[in-house]
């Protein structure tokens, strides 16, 4: 029982680790430099934007495998493809509509998900972790918009 309760200390130590590209990202746009990244014709907010994109389409990883785990049915595997496919298209938009469908996307997928552990789907501890993070990388997208 306490496993569902007290979050897993890897669980937190890379959750925090993911945190960094979105502040280091966030800073350097936000700032003007670009960090070295200009040396390999890299920018900060494009390699914001890519990262965002790839952690979207993680959160949506997470329902599939809930599902999968579950087998919750057809309507968890619908919900769990939606953060890639609004990411892939946000890597279209011109700035600054990328980084904010991101960030809303982001932030929007820590409240969506929070049905997991209400459904017993997930443990209890994800819904606090997910909002912690969620909320940190969809700000820093927000704010490098």
């Amino acid at each position: 029982m306490a496993r569902l309760h007290t979050v897993p200390r890897s669980a937190i130590v890379l959750g925090v680790a993911g945190l960094i590209p979105f502040l280091g990202f966030a800073a350097l746009s936000v700032s003007g430099s670009d960090g070295g990244l200009g040396n390999i014709g890299l920018s900060p907010r494009t390699m914001l934007s890519a990262y965002g994109a790839v952690i979207a389409s993680f959160l949506g990883g997470i329902r599939w495998g809930a599902a999968a785990a579950r087998g919750t049915g057809n309507g968890d595997y619908f919900i769990a493809i939606v953060p890639s496919l609004v990411a892939w298209a946000a890597m279209a938009f011109p700035a600054p509509w990328d980084l904010r469908i991101l960030g809303v996307l982001v932030l929007a997928w820590g409240l969506i998900d929070q049905d997991l552990t209400r459904r017993g789907l997930a443990p209890s501890w994800l819904a606090k972790l997910r909002l912690v993070l969620s909320g940190v990388a969809g700000a820093a997208l927000l704010v490098a918009a």
